[in-house]
């Protein structure tokens, strides 16, 4: 859904011949709003707030509105998919500070639908925490809980890195980045980080190896750059992007700690081996 909302964005035509053939299928309307999601989200850009212009957050609540009417429809076409209400959630991420509550019930109708639901998970670590509108508890129990109750190899069992990574982002350096990377690291190599970094590798793996698609892709990636992080488990992380080979794809928690994505791919790489 991801891959082909992202397609839908670049080259809309497709998705709106679909729409014109079947004007109530589900999926299209699911790929519509997630489409404007991605375009509100080109729009704002990634600044910091500070970097970002009042022309750039008009375009992002525009397009977050209709992201939202979007995905009101695609509920109602399809009442049991929990996706639509992920992306409802996402589009509250323009007006989060007056919505709170309504966002934590967007929140619990897509995990009633799917418990193990990553998206949905992911995005409440990202509402909560402290750069968006909670707090650093807020977000480390929205990504523990979750976590501690997740079945063996499910995705949902990494949530708490995101936490971490995030944790750190602020702590040590929001806007600097790379320059504040050896005060990153340290809190990296606390103990109990690695500690918790370990346990939720291990009951991400306790099911069997997860599959090198979707989210297994992402996973790997948050695993080697905690690991590299921590200055732990080298071998462990070769194997992971022996996996990966030269596959980076989108993975924004490297742009935690290096201005370009692939620049901080290439550091853990060049660490691993």
């Amino acid at each position: 859904m991801a891959v082909l909302s992202t397609a839908a964005r670049q080259s809309p035509p497709w998705l709106d011949g679909w729409e014109t053939s079947v004007p109530d299928d589900p999926t299209a309307a699911i790929l519509r709003a997630d489409a404007l999601m991605d375009q509100a989200g080109e729009a704002r850009g990634a600044a910091a707030a500070r970097y970002t212009t009042e022309e750039q957050f008009r375009e992002f609540h525009l397009l977050s509105a209709l992201a939202a009417e979007a995905s009101r429809r695609a509920v109602a076409l399809n009442p049991d998919d929990p996706n639509p209400w992920v992306t409802r959630m996402a589009a509250m991420l323009a007006d989060g500070h007056r919505r709170h509550d309504e966002f934590l019930v967007a929140r619990n109708e897509a995990v009633r639908r799917d418990p193990d639901n990553f998206e949905a998970h992911l995005m409440t670590v990202t509402f909560l925490c402290k750069k968006w509108y909670g707090s650093h508890e807020e977000m480390f129990a929205a990504a523990r809980e979750p976590a501690a109750a997740a079945s063996a190899g499910s995705s949902v069992a990494m949530l708490p890195l995101l936490a971490h990574f995030e944790y750190a982002l602020r702590e040590y350096g929001f806007v600097t980045r790379s320059s504040s990377l050896a005060a990153k690291a340290a809190y990296f190599r606390r103990p109990e980080v690695i500690w918790e970094i370990d346990g939720c590798a291990a009951k991400w793996r306790g099911a069997g190896e997860p599959r090198l698609i979707g989210r297994g892709v992402t996973l790997r990636h948050w695993l080697a750059l905690a690991n590299y992080l921590a200055d732990h488990d080298r071998a462990g992380t070769k194997a992971l992007l022996t996996q990966l080979r030269s596959y980076l794809g989108s993975t924004p928690a490297y742009g935690y700690f290096w201005v370009q994505q692939a620049e901080g791919f290439h550091a853990v790489w060049q660490w691993a081996r």
